[in-house]
C-alpha cells in the first residue's frame, strides 16, 4: 500500500471518530453548548484540557523551533509548563466557585461593570483570533503534506473541518472529541519519538535518550550535535545565543499569558465541583508532561539526522547529490514549505551557515556560494520527523492524524470561546437580553463561521510559525486578562474604573509594539520597523513583550484605583467569599 492510500485511511478513521462523538454529544441547549451541563469527570477534562492547550504550536512548531534554535527555544518549554502550574494553583479553582459561563462574564460581575465586560470581550477576541491563526497555520500545513497539496489548499480544507464539527458539537461535543484527539496525538508523538531514540542512542525513552550516548560515533547525542552544526558554521545547540534579559521575558510573557488564555479557563468550567477543578488541572499537567518530555527529544535528533542526511559521510566529506535526495525531500517540496537551489550548479545540496563570517573562508574554499536549504519551514520538522528517519508508512500517517489532532482540537476550543464571547456576553447579556436559547446558540454559531472566516485569511500569511504567533496570543493574554483576573481574585479595592483602565492601557500598549514591528493587523508589509534586535525597544522582541504590558495594566490598574472610589461592600465580600474553599455547592449559577 503506497503512503498516500495509507495516510487517508489513517486520517480517515480518526476523522470518522471524531464526526461520530460530535453527533453522540450533539448540543441540544446553551448549558450543553457552553459548559457540557458542568457534568464532565475530572480525568476526562484533563485530557480534553491538555489536547485543547497543546496546540499545533506545541505538536508541530515547538520541536521545530527547538530543533533550529536550541537551548535559546527552550523558554517554550519553561513558559507553557510553568503558566500551566500557575493557571492551576492560582485562578482555575477559584473562577470555578464563581460558577459562570465565561471569563468576560467572571469580569463584568466581579467588577460590577457592563463596560468591564465588554473590554474583557474586546481583549478575549483580540487573543483568540490571533491564536486562531496559528492553529489554522498549523492545520494547514499538516492537511498539505498528509493530502500532498499546497499549503494554501490544506488551509482551506483544514477550515471546513474545524467549522463542521466545532459549530455541531458546542463544548460537550468538543470535549469527548478532544479526549479523543489527546488519546491520538500522544500516541502520534510518542511512537516516532521512541523509534528515533532507539536509532540514535539505543534507549528507548527519548527524554533518557538525550542525554544518552550517539550510537555511531560513541559521542554524547549533544555533544555530537555541537560538534556536527559548528563544523557547518552554526551556532552551537547547547549555548545561549540571545540576550538573557529577553528569554527571561519571554518565559515570562508565556508562562502569564497561559494563566490568562479564556480558551483553556472555560474548560475549568466544566466539571462538577471546585474540587473537581483542582483535580483536572492536576491530571491536565501529567498529559500534558508526557509531551513536553519528549519534544526537547525529538528537536535535537530531528536536527542531527537532518544534517546526517544531507551530510552521510560526515561534514568535512561532500554533501548528497541532488539525484539522491530522499523521498520526503521531494514529498515536502511539493507543499511548497522546503525549497532547495543549487546555487553553484555542481549538482549537491550544500547545507550550511552562509551569514557566518568566521566559515566564509571554508565555504569558499570548497566552492560553496551559499546555503542551498533556501527554505525549511520548522512548522514541517515533526511531521517530516518520521520520514526523514526512514521509519514505517504508518508511523509518517499516524503522525500526520496526531498533527491534525492538535491542530484541530485547539482550535476548536477557541472557536468556542469566541462564540460563547458574541453570543452570551454581547448579545444576550448586553445588546438583546430578551434574546432566546436558540437565538442565541444560532449567534454563536454565526460567529464561529465568522472567526474561522477571519483566521483562515490571515492564516495565508501568518506573521511567523505556528508557535510564534500562539506565542503572540499568549502575550495579549498576559497584558489583559490575566492582571484582571488576578486582581479580581486577589484584591479586595480593585474597583471597575481600574479593571478597565488597566486591560485597556495592557492592551493597547502590546498591539501597538506588536503591529510596529508585525504589521498593522498582521497584514505583511505594513510594519513601520523591521523586525530585528537592531530595532526594539531595549532590546525586548515582539513575542516577549506581554510580559511588559502585564506590568502597564497592573501600575495603570493600580493608579486609577487610588484616584477613584472603593468598590461596594458586597463586591469586596464576594471577593473574600472566592478564595473560601467551603461553600462551593452555592457558586452561583447562570
Amino acid at each position: 500500500m503506497d503512503q498516500f492510500t495509507l495516510n487517508l485511511l489513517i486520517v480517515g478513521a480518526t476523522f470518522a471518530l471524531y464526526i461520530g462523538i460530535a453527533i453522540w454529544s450533539r448540543a441540544g441547549s446553551t448549558s450543553d453548548f457552553y459548559t457540557a451541563s458542568r457534568g464532565v469527570n475530572p480525568i476526562v477534562n484533563g485530557a480534553a484540557t491538555a489536547a485543547d492547550w497543546m496546540s499545533a504550536a506545541s505538536f508541530i512548531s515547538m520541536a521545530g523551533l527547538i530543533a533550529f534554535v536550541g537551548y535559546g527555544n527552550s523558554s517554550f518549554l519553561m513558559g507553557w509548563t510553568g503558566g500551566y502550574v500557575l493557571l492551576a494553583l492560582l485562578l482555575a479553582p477559584y473562577l470555578r466557585k464563581f460558577g459562570r459561563f465565561t471569563v468576560p462574564e467572571f469580569i463584568g460581575d466581579r467588577f460590577y461593570s457592563q463596560s468591564a465586560r465588554i473590554v474583557a470581550v474586546v481583549c478575549l477576541l483580540v487573543i483568540s483570533i490571533t491564536y486562531v491563526i496559528g492553529q489554522m497555520a498549523g492545520a494547514g500545513v499538516a492537511f498539505s503534506r498528509f493530502l500532498e497539496v499546497q499549503n494554501s489548499t490544506g488551509l482551506l480544507i483544514a477550515s471546513g473541518v474545524v467549522f463542521m464539527y466545532a459549530v455541531l458539537g458546542g463544548m460537550k461535543g468538543i470535549t469527548y472529541t478532544q479526549l479523543a484527539q489527546y488519546c491520538v496525538l500522544i500516541t502520534a508523538y510518542t511512537i516516532p519519538a521512541v523509534f528515533i531514540s532507539i536509532q540514535l542512542t539505543g534507549n528507548p525513552l527519548p527524554p533518557l535518550g538525550l542525554f544518552s550516548t550517539h550510537a555511531e560515533s560513541g559521542l554524547p547525542l549533544l555533544t555530537k550535535l555541537d560538534q556536527v552544526l559548528t563544523e557547518l558554521g552554526f551556532h552551537d545547540y547547547t549555548g545561549l545565543h540571545s540576550s538573557m534579559f529577553n528569554m527571561f521575558l519571554f518565559t515570562m510573557s508565556l508562562m502569564i499569558g497561559t494563566a490568562g488564555l479564556p480558551h483553556v479557563i472555560i474548560r475549568f468550567f466544566t466539571v462538577p465541583r471546585v474540587a473537581d477543578a483542582r483535580k483536572s488541572a492536576g491530571w491536565a499537567l501529567i498529559f500534558i508532561a508526557l509531551l513536553y518530555l519528549t519534544a526537547p527529544a525529538v528537536g535535537a535528533m530531528a536536527r542531527l539526522n537532518i544534517i546526517t542526511t544531507i551530510f552521510p559521510d560526515g561534514t568535512a566529506e561532500q554533501p548528497i547529490e541532488y539525484s539522491q535526495q530522499p523521498d520526503w525531500m521531494e514529498t515536502w517540496a511539493a507543499t511548497g514549505l522546503l525549497a532547495f537551489e543549487d546555487k553553484n550548479g555542481d549538482g549537491r545540496i550544500q547545507y550550511y551557515n552562509d551569514a557566518s563570517d568566521e566559515f566564509a573562508a571554508t565555504a569558499a574554499e570548497r566552492g560553496w556560494e551559499g546555503n542551498e536549504m533556501v527554505t525549511f519551514n520548522r512548522d514541517i520538522l515533526v511531521l517530516a520527523n518520521p520520514e526523514i528517519a526512514q521509519l514505517p508508512g504508518w508511523v509518517i500517517a499516524l503522525i500526520a492524524a496526531g498533527g491534525l489532532a492538535a491542530a484541530l482540537s485547539t482550535a476548536a476550543g477557541l472557536l468556542l470561546a469566541i462564540s460563547s464571547a458574541i453570543s452570551h456576553d454581547l448579545l444576550k447579556s448586553v445588546f438583546m437580553p430578551k434574546i432566546t436559547d436558540k437565538q442565541e446558540l444560532m449567534a454563536a454559531r454565526i460567529s464561529m463561521a465568522f472567526a474561522i472566516a477571519v483566521a483562515t485569511v490571515l492564516g495565508m500569511n501568518p506573521p511567523g510559525f505556528a508557535a510564534q504567533v500562539v506565542a503572540l496570543a499568549f502575550g495579549l493574554a498576559a497584558a489583559t486578562l490575566f492582571p484582571a483576573l488576578m486582581m479580581g481574585i486577589f484584591s479586595r479595592k480593585m474597583n471597575r474604573q481600574g479593571a478597565i483602565v488597566g486591560m485597556l492601557v495592557g492592551l493597547g500598549a502590546t498591539l501597538l509594539y506588536i503591529f510596529t514591528y508585525l504589521g498593522w493587523f498582521f497584514i505583511p508589509d505594513t510594519n513601520m520597523l523591521a523586525n530585528t534586535p537592531d530595532n526594539w525597544l531595549f532590546g525586548i522582541s515582539p513575542l516577549s513583550f506581554g510580559a511588559i504590558g502585564a506590568v502597564l495594566n497592573f501600575l495603570a490598574a493600580y493608579v486609577t484605583m487610588k484616584l477613584t472610589d472603593e468598590p461596594p461592600a458586597h463586591i469586596q465580600d464576594l471577593v473574600e467569599s472566592i478564595r473560601v474553599p467551603r461553600g462551593a455547592e452555592g457558586a452561583i449559577d447562570h
